[in-house]
């Protein structure tokens, strides 16, 4: 049978055959991950398990680096806090010496703050808690010190600091001495900051 063009058709019930594409099976998994079947290497540009975990490696120990390159910088920063700080509260509390309920001695600045403030509810609006070492410090006990001599009326407020490449300049000074000037000495032990250098500010 023909058509009107002449083309020969074919018979009635016969169906025409058309070329098809052979579909190979392939796991799901390896198509999402792109690992191909014979090696296990992560196809279009991926990476083995092996290259991940070395890269993670790597960047393990260049952090670590850092860290420890930085560390020397972080202790200098926290040295200049205590300086501010001890300069900061040490005008109000040197300016005449406030001598605490117990008299002369060694104290925690926490409790010194503590017993102005409950003199003076009025300086709480500028004094509302006492500054702290940013290293050691905590709520109950700030590790800035206040030493005072009742009797000479001399104190000094003082810290220990971090860096050992602290240039000393109060030579002739080798504890918190009340009345000793302001400035850095060299005790003759480590504090507990991990240094034998200790800024000072008094009368």
């Amino acid at each position: 049978m023909k058509n009107k063009n002449g083309k020969k058709l074919a018979p009635l019930g016969h169906r025409q055959r058309t070329p098809f594409l052979r579909i190979t099976r392939r796991s799901r998994f390896a198509d999402t991950i792109g690992i191909t079947k014979n090696t296990g290497r992560m196809s279009n540009g991926g990476f083995t398990l092996v290259e991940i975990l070395v890269v993670v490696a790597v960047i393990g120990i260049l952090a670590t680096i850092v860290i420890v390159a930085l560390a020397p910088a972080r202790a200098k920063a926290r040295d200049a806090k205590r300086k501010l700080e001890l300069a900061q509260i040490g005008r109000f509390l040197t300016l005449s010496c406030y001598i605490p309920n117990g008299g002369s001695g060694d104290y925690d600045l926490s409790v010194i703050v503590g017993e102005v403030l409950a003199k003076n509810p009025q300086y709480a609006s500028v004094l509302s808690k006492a500054p702290q070492d940013p290293l050691s410090g905590t709520d109950t006990e700030s590790f800035y010190k206040y030493i005072v001599d009742a009797g000479q009326k001399k104190c000094a407020l003082y810290a220990n600091l971090e860096s050992d490449d602290e240039k000393v300049t109060l030579p002739g000074v080798v504890q918190p001495t009340a009345g000793g000037g302001t400035g850095v000495f060299q005790a003759a032990s480590k504090g507990w900051n991990g240094s034998d250098k200790y800024f000072q500010t008094s009368n």
